[in-house]
């Protein structure tokens, strides 16, 4: 059964429930977003506030990939990083979701991850909506910083375009305090070096991609600096009439100009120059002509030429070379120290995206935290002139006299002790060492020593001679004894040798005579067995004489019994040998047949196989096919819309019969996509009556 749910519907996942969301701007239709990968559903949890919603993403076959699983668990790692709060997401899996799985097959591998609320940097584009400027630079700076943090952790989105980029900011729903400004979606296909390479990867988003490494596709560190080059040029530009425009149609460039020199490039950049100031253009000029996106500017470039931009409207720039060295200036002024090594006044702006009230010292404890632990692992790193200048940054910011300053005080005064020592007075010279007390009152206690020391050898010499000589008188009475003892046990040996040698003799005098015996009686048994193997021989021989007819007998009655053997033996062969060549001809058959019906069924089996993928390629065809003919219903769209506001009705209902004429290929499909139907039937009504203006959409 496919998942194709109704706005209302329940669904219970991972002890949760949920109801299906609707469209907004299509009541009675499920509030889903269709992406690259598969389609994402609003689900509202039964007990929650509308901002705790859910995203159910569910991929089209090619992306159900089990190793989902451990991606989305090294994902979680990332979800407390600014923008990129959907790395907080759960995977439907057969051992924890079997039932539902079984209910709804196309749930495998699914993703739920929170609802991101508000629209995509997309709709601002497509609704050529102009923002101000304060929110252009608000939204530039937000999308920066998300950026600069993920390349400090060797992360990079990988697909990051227009629609992957959302914007709460614009949201109706009210959000909690501490809700980004920017958030990105579609996460898929991030890269992280813990992480492996996706089995496919993506070549980027037209409009957004660059095109010298488009075909190679993007899976790197540096995949996110272009596309993202170009979204911070885009959030900058519409706050300009003039550039909003001029966009192409859902993007500012169509991917055609992608690097090139074209009007819009010329457009843009001169836009952000008279705008935002020359560095912001630069940037801009660096990303557009680069040769590889190792080249193109980093985020953190970004934030920092942004974090320097005024929010108030600059009055038109001066000519260009004044314009450049008004830059120039700019960037070589670096902020005065004050005498006391403190960092002169931070700018107002700077000082509130750190969290500061402007006009106190006062920040919040984050901030001052932040800094203070970052110094400590520069210090800890060996880093002490680093970690000096940000524990001077540090103190500018606390209040004054409160036990952070002091630590701070201390914490910079230990610093500049250790960087800057004072001057060793042990380098003064010899003549003030000897000179000194110090000096003076250990060499008068190492005399002292020395001359105790004299009288305390002697006495131990003296005490070690007199106990020599008690030693050797001791060694001289031991050895006496020692002799006399020697004397003794000689003698009781003698002693006992000569009684040993006696008893030894009358042994030895016993034993011969025994010895005589034996040989007597040996011989006398020697001469009988050889009378007995005289007798035993002569019936031996006998016996053989007899066992020798016997043989010949009983050989020639085994002869005629085996003649006998062998001949049915032979028979039985015979007959075995015809059943076992009727046997393997029965096997060759059975081998036969099963190889052919082998071969049927692989024959078989690859003609499916071959359908299967021909019936795949033809769905995959027909799905780019859609997403072009989306792309260009929209684009009959605007033409029909712009070709009305010009005042050429002809020309606009031409637009709009080729828009109808493409719409009705495949209507069932394209009334599902987005505001598609509100554009036909918006259209509709123009060529019915042409006073009917075609709205904006």
């Amino acid at each position: 059964m496919t998942f194709q749910p109704n706005p209302g519907d329940g669904i219970v996942i991972n002890g949760t429930a949920y109801t299906v969301g609707q469209h907004p701007a299509a009541p009675g239709v499920a509030y889903a977003q269709a992406g690259r990968q598969g389609i994402v559903y609003q689900l509202i949890p039964v007990d929650g506030e509308i901002y705790q919603a859910k995203a159910l993403k569910v991929f089209f076959p090619k992306f159900r990939i089990p190793a989902m699983v451990y991606q989305s668990e090294h994902l979680g790692s990332y979800q407390e990083m600014p923008g990129l709060r959907v790395c907080n997401r759960e995977v439907l899996t057969p051992e924890r979701n079997g039932d539902l799985i079984a209910e709804y097959p196309d749930l495998l591998y699914a993703v739920i991850m929170p609802w991101v609320h508000g629209c995509t940097w997309f709709d601002v584009i497509s609704d050529q909506r102009n923002i101000g400027r304060s929110e252009s630079l608000m939204l530039a700076k937000a999308l920066a910083a998300i950026g600069s943090s993920m390349e400090q952790r060797g992360l990079a989105h990988c697909d990051l375009s227009a629609p992957n980029v959302m914007l709460p900011f614009f949201s109706e729903v009210k959000l909690p305090e501490g809700a980004a400004a920017v958030e990105l979606v579609d996460v898929e296909q991030m890269y992280s070096p813990k992480m492996d390479r996706p089995d496919v990867l993506l070549a980027g988003s037209p409009g957004y991609a660059a095109h010298r490494t488009v075909h190679s596709g993007l899976w790197s560190a540096y995949a996110d600096r272009f596309a993202g080059a170009v979204i911070i040029a885009e959030m900058l530009g519409w706050s300009d009439p003039a550039i909003v425009n001029r966009a192409w149609g859902e993007s500012y460039f169509d991917q055609h100009e992608m690097q090139t020199p074209c009007e819009r490039y010329f457009l843009l950049k001169k836009s952000l120059g008279q705008r935002w100031g020359s560095r912001i253009a630069d940037l801009f000029g660096r990303a557009w002509d680069s040769q590889d996106l190792s080249s193109c500017p980093t985020f953190g470039e970004w934030l920092i030429a942004l974090s320097s931009v005024s929010e108030e409207e600059v009055q038109e720039a001066p000519p260009a070379a004044a314009a450049v060295e008004v830059a120039d200036t700019n960037t070589q002024e670096k902020p005065a120290e004050s005498p006391s090594g403190s960092p002169a006044e931070v700018p107002a702006e700077l000082m509130e995206s750190l969290g500061i009230q402007p006009g106190t010292r006062e920040v919040n404890d984050n901030v001052v935290s932040r800094l203070f632990h970052q110094a400590r692992d520069l210090e800890a790193a060996g880093n002490l002139s680093g970690a000096l200048e940000i524990f001077r940054s540090a103190y500018h910011f606390v209040k004054k006299d409160s036990p952070l300053e002091v630590e701070l005080a201390a914490a910079i005064a230990g610093l500049e002790k250790e960087l800057f020592p004072p001057e060793d007075p042990g380098k003064k010279g010899l003549k003030a060492l000897l000179t000194s007390r110090k000096f003076m009152i250990s060499a008068a206690a190492a005399i002292v020593i020395l001359a105790g020391s004299a009288l305390t050898v002697n006495q131990i010499l003296a005490e070690k001679a007199e106990s020599k000589q008690l030693e050797a008188q001791r060694l001289a009475e031991q050895q006496a004894k020692e002799q006399a003892e020697a004397a003794r046990k000689q003698q009781e040996e003698e002693a006992a040798k000569k009684a040993e040698e006696a008893r030894k003799a009358e042994e030895a005098k016993k034993a011969a005579e025994e010895a005589k015996k034996a040989e007597e009686a040996k011989r006398a048994e020697e001469a009988a067995k050889k009378a007995e193997e005289a007798r035993k021989a002569k019936e031996k021989a006998e016996l053989q004489a007899k066992y020798e007819r016997q043989a010949k007998y009983e050989a020639y009655l085994t002869s005629l019994e085996e003649k006998k053997k062998k001949q049915e033996l032979q028979e039985k062969y015979d007959k075995q040998a015809k059943y076992e060549a009727y046997l393997a001809q029965l096997e060759e058959k059975k081998r036969k047949a099963a190889q052919e019906e082998a071969a049927a069924k692989a024959a078989a089996q690859a003609e499916a196989e071959r359908k299967a993928r021909e019936q795949a390629a033809r769905a995959e065809q027909l799905q780019k096919q859609r997403s072009q003919n989306i792309v260009e219903l929209v684009a009959l769209y605007n033409k029909a819309y712009n070709a009305q506001v010009a005042g050429n009705k002809d020309r606009a209902k031409n637009f709009a019969r080729q828009f109808m004429t493409l719409y009705n290929k495949d209507a069932a499909y394209n009334r599902t996509v987005g505001s598609m139907i509100s554009r036909r039937n918006n259209l509709n009504k123009f060529l019915e009556d042409d006073s009917f203006w075609i709205p904006k959409l």
